[in-house]
This record gives structure tokens, C-alpha cells and sequence, in this order.
């Protein structure tokens, strides 16, 4: 049986022309020093807040909010986590 011929493929090279394109001017620098440290403080916060809540019998932070106090806790740890994914 006769072999079949090989096929020589080509080297791949990208046009010299285009360049990959920034996704803005703080591409590739880093954050500032207060974006991790505020996250970490509104993550401690919330949590402290939300054990402060549970651990009073419902009667501190703030006894007028009822369960909002339970939506101050969480939404501080939310925060957290959006100020996060700015973090480089």
C-alpha cells in the first residue's frame, strides 16, 4: 500500500500591524493601597455587626431596626465583595 504524503503546515505569524488592544488606561496597574484594606474593614464590619446582632439576643447594634439589622450585616459583606473584584 502506497504511504500518503505529508503535509507540511505553516508556521503561523500575526500581522506585525495589529496589536492587542488595552482594556483602558489602568490595565495592568495596580490598585491602590485603601482598596484591599477598606474591603477586609467592611467584611470584618458586617461580621461583627451580624455576631454583635445574634449574640445580644436581637436587642443591639440598633434595637429600632428590627431585622434590618440583619440587612446592615450583609449588605456590608456585599460591599466587600464588590470593592474585591476591584482589587489588582
Amino acid at each position: 500500500m502506497p504511504k500518503s504524503q505529508v503535509r507540511k503546515k505553516k508556521v503561523y505569524t500575526p500581522p506585525a500591524d495589529i496589536r492587542p488592544a488595552t482594556t483602558g488606561a489602568a490595565a495592568g496597574k495596580p490598585s491602590p493601597v485603601w482598596v484591599p484594606a477598606l474591603a477586609c474593614a467592611l467584611l470584618i464590619a458586617g461580621i461583627a455587626w451580624l455576631v454583635l446582632y445574634y449574640l445580644s439576643s436581637q436587642q443591639y447594634p440598633v434595637m429600632s431596626w428590627g431585622y434590618w439589622n440583619l440587612g446592615v450585616g450583609f449588605g456590608s459583606m456585599v460591599a466587600s465583595l464588590i470593592v474585591f473584584t476591584r482589587w489588582r
